[in-house]
């Protein structure tokens, strides 16, 4: 019996400290949106407790309450969380297949487009927008073409302009690229300095590179392509909707959205707004 009655106090003691501890992460965020201006209070829930138990313990802090106090007296913290909270995974032709949907069915309808507009969506350190950049090229495309890479953090934003990564990973960048449609040396659109590699400065030429939160910045451009790859999985339905009418509001008519394996534009508000054009590589096209 006593040990029946010490379970259940455990239980419940528990089940006390799980709510408190969600009561303790709506308040560091509530005090984050007020004193910096960073929302992150619709991302998902368990992502953002993952996160923040890791900073805690990079800090040797013991309660989410001793973070939130650390956040706010000290900015080099809210830097750190901050950072926790950019997710920054990115490669070269990132899912090769979706970059070559793009070569094969998506550009051939934007050859007659005087002056194409591409939106990279939480861009991080840049990769995919090479990507795209030697795609375009590729296709003849490159010197109509202004693509907008943006994300929320500044410090992956400047890696990102000085285009230079490291060598280590070429070998799969480049099976990346041959499986993506790719049609010349891979080496052709870089250098290599000691144990980095700089891309071709041509690369950057139409890249125009900004700071833009899409949880809280507005539409700024009319786009033919978005793409908003691996954004959306770390926020909740609430805030899901909000990207998505951001989205839909920033493309041109037909324009196209591009989205990561998993994420859809089925079960959101903006569902009946798009066809699926290319189901299997999460590609839809503005019909309305």
């Amino acid at each position: 019996m006593g040990t029946a009655i010490t379970d259940q106090f455990n239980k419940i003691r528990d089940n006390h400290h799980s709510e408190l501890e969600k009561i303790e992460i709506e308040l560091l965020l509530e005090g984050i949106y007020r004193y910096y201006g960073f929302d992150f209070r619709n991302y998902a829930f368990p992502f953002l407790q993952r996160r923040i138990l890791h900073c805690m313990g990079a800090e040797k802090l013991t309660s989410v309450s001793a973070l939130q106090e650390k956040v706010f007296r000290d900015s080099a913290v809210m830097k750190k969380l901050f950072a926790e909270f950019s997710v920054n995974v990115t490669e070269m032709f990132r899912n090769p297949s979706f970059f070559l949907a793009l070569r094969t069915k998506v550009l051939p309808m934007l050859r007659e487009c005087n002056n194409i507009r591409i939106w990279h969506v939480g861009c991080a350190s840049g990769e995919e927008v090479y990507s795209m950049a030697i795609l375009l090229h590729e296709e003849g495309l490159y010197e109509k073409t202004t693509i907008y890479a943006t994300d929320m953090n500044a410090k992956v934003l400047k890696k990102a302009k000085q285009g230079t990564f490291t060598l280590e990973r070429m070998q799969t960048y480049t099976k990346n690229y041959f499986q993506s449609g790719g049609k010349r040396a891979f080496s052709e659109y870089y250098t290599v300095q000691q144990e980095q590699v700089i891309f071709q400065p041509f690369l950057r030429e139409n890249i125009v590179f900004a700071q833009h939160n899409v949880v809280t910045d507005h539409s700024f451009n009319e786009f033919h392509i978005i793409i908003c790859r691996n954004v959306m999985i770390y926020f909740n339905k609430v805030l899901q909707n909000h990207v998505h009418r951001l989205l839909y509001d920033s493309l041109s008519a037909s324009g196209f959205l591009g989205l990561g394996e998993r994420e859809e534009v089925q079960f959101t508000s903006y569902a009946d707004y798009y066809n699926e054009f290319d189901s299997k590589e999460r590609l839809y096209r503005k019909i309305k």
